[in-house]
Order: structure tokens, then C-alpha cells, then sequence
């Protein structure tokens, strides 16, 4: 097999994504119920854009950050939708180094985005119940564009070297990646040089979002709590606690699936070779399909906006 050096134009390199092995003669069907995950992700996500952009009694700091997730969500869809219906539909499944270098860093970028705009919930949730009456004043448009910018900068800090690593690597032998999109460690996994660094600074880069985003929600949630807990009444207790069960949810959806994929990955060695191709094309799109449903269903003021634009004869 040739081996494709750093001298050699990477834009010649072409790798194969894979669909769901094993399961080719079925990709018509299984591409139906992916299909509408994405629809219902891609209107879900487009209505909440849209009510807190119009409705005015919604321009507020917790609606703001739920507008930024469901960006983020929009983002992590479309970059993964065309290449995995393609292979679905036509079997097409080349895709060149540099369409798979973006890609992966958009794929990255959405992901790594929203689990720092979760902390960023958390920490709204933590100032509206622990400090209300100064709420708006922390909390003002300008620290929150500040927040924004922070976030996609961030992220694109990590991302750069990560791509950047991957470009000085030789690839050689199969070009086949495991999934239906291009995902770091996969083209990693491909290459025959040396992947320490690109391997350290992968593992650094998950420890310093995945890990210090999670523990900082779960401090988030202690102080909560311990804000909740001296609340006289009872009634009030719960009421404020509910205010936080959509982020609760939000956090669930987005954390438990990741950690699903990479047990499966690390202890499924044995599982049907389909089985870890379809978790990981179904926890890239369980986030975008959810959140919507779960912030319609449980904010009351996200639900009545809704009701309100889309079936005004109700009002």
C-alpha cells in the first residue's frame, strides 16, 4: 500500500467513511428514522431561535444562553447531516482530507461549545436562585456577549493545534474511518507515525472541557442547592428547584451519551459490529432531537411563545 508523506499534497487523500456494518443492504431503511431525527432536530431548534428572536418578554439572560444552545445544536446537525444521508442514500462514502479536516473541526466546535454554554446555564441558574435581585445586573447583555465570545474562542484555541497535529501526520494502509462522519481519534487511529502528541493532547483537550465543564456544573448544583435548602417555604423550595430541571435534563442528555459511546468504544470489543456506529450516530443527534422537546415541554414561557406564533387562535 503507498503511504501518503508530508511531502505528498494532502488534498490527494481521500478516506472511506463507513455506514453501519454489516447492515448495508438495509441503509434505505435505517436512513428513514435518521432522516426524521434530523428534521425534528432541524425545526426544533430553528422554532426556539425563532421565538426568543421575536418575542420580546423572552429577551432575557436564561433565554439568551438557550438561544446559544440550540445554536450550537443547529451547528452539530449540519455537520454531520450531509455526509451521513449520503451514505444512506447514494453509498457515497469518499471524502477528501480537507473536507474531513473541517468536518471533524466543526463536529469538535459544536460539541466542545455546548458543553461550556451547559456551564454557562448553570452558573445563570445559580445567580437568578442565589442572588435574584442583582440577577439582571450581573448578568447584563454586555457580559453575557463577553461570555459569547469567550466560548467560540476557547474552543477554537483547541481546535486549531488539534487539526494543525493531524496534518503533520503520514497516513498509510487502510483509509477506511469507523464512522459516518470524521472524528478525531478515528483519523488519528489511521495514521502510521508517531500519534503521542496528537493522542496527549486529545486526552488534555476532553480533560479540559468534558472534565473541568462537568465538575463546574456539579459545583453549580451543590451551591444550588444549598441556596434552595434555605428557602423557608417548602412551596418556594419547589418551585425554584424547577426552574432548574430543564438545564438538569439538558445536562443528562448531552454528558450520558458521550460517556455511552466511549464505554462502548473501550468495553464493547465483542458487541456486533454495528452496535458502536449506531450509538455513535445516535448521540451526536440525541442533543439537538431532545432539547427542544424537553424546554417546550417544561418552560412554561417557551411553551406559551410557541403556542402564541404557531397556533395564534388560541390566544
Amino acid at each position: 500500500m503507498s503511504t501518503f508523506h508530508n511531502s505528498t499534497s494532502l488534498s490527494s487523500l481521500t478516506f472511506i467513511l463507513t455506514g453501519v456494518p454489516g447492515l448495508e443492504a438495509s441503509h434505505t431503511w435505517i436512513s428513514i428514522p435518521f432522516f426524521c431525527l434530523y428534521i425534528t432536530a432541524l425545526s426544533g431548534n430553528g422554532m426556539i431561535l425563532f421565538v426568543i428572536i421575536t418575542e420580546p418578554s423572552l429577551h432575557e439572560p436564561m433565554y439568551y444562553f438557550l438561544s446559544m444552545l440550540s445554536t450550537t445544536d443547529l451547528g452539530l446537525c449540519i455537520s454531520t447531516l450531509v455526509t451521513m444521508l449520503r451514505i444512506f442514500w447514494f453509498n457515497a462514502r469518499e471524502i477528501s482530507f480537507n473536507a474531513c479536516m473541517a468536518q471533524m473541526f466543526f463536529i469538535h466546535l459544536f460539541t466542545i461549545m455546548e458543553s461550556s454554554v451547559l456551564l454557562a446555564m448553570a452558573f445563570d441558574r445559580f445567580v437568578a436562585i442565589s442572588n435574584p435581585l442583582r440577577y439582571t445586573t450581573i448578568l447584563t447583555n454586555a457580559r453575557i456577549t463577553q461570555i459569547v465570545v469567550a466560548i467560540v474562542s476557547i474552543a477554537i484555541v483547541i481546535l486549531i493545534p488539534l487539526i494543525l497535529l493531524l496534518r503533520r501526520l503520514s497516513f498509510c494502509h487502510s483509509h477506511v474511518l469507523q464512522h459516518s462522519y470524521c472524528f478525531h481519534p478515528d483519523v488519528m487511529k489511521l495514521s502510521c507515525s508517531d500519534t503521542k502528541i496528537n493522542s496527549a493532547f486529545g486526552l488534555t483537550a476532553t480533560i479540559l472541557v468534558a472534565g473541568v465543564d462537568s465538575t463546574l456544573i456539579l459545583l453549580s448544583y451543590v451551591l444550588i442547592i444549598r441556596s434552595i435548602l434555605n428557602i423557608a417555604s417548602p412551596e418556594e423550595r419547589k418551585k425554584t428547584f424547577s426552574t432548574c430541571i430543564s438545564h438538569m435534563t439538558a445536562v443528562a442528555i448531552f454528558y450520558i451519551p458521550l460517556t455511552s459511546l466511549s464505554f462502548v468504544h473501550r468495553f464493547g470489543k465483542k458487541a456486533p459490529t454495528y452496535l458502536p456506529t449506531l450509538i455513535s450516530n445516535i448521540s451526536l443527534l440525541i442533543p439537538p432531537v431532545m432539547n427542544p422537546i424537553v424546554y417546550s415541554v417544561k418552560t412554561k414561557e417557551i411553551r406559551k411563545a410557541l403556542l402564541k406564533n404557531f397556533c395564534p387562535k388560541i390566544f
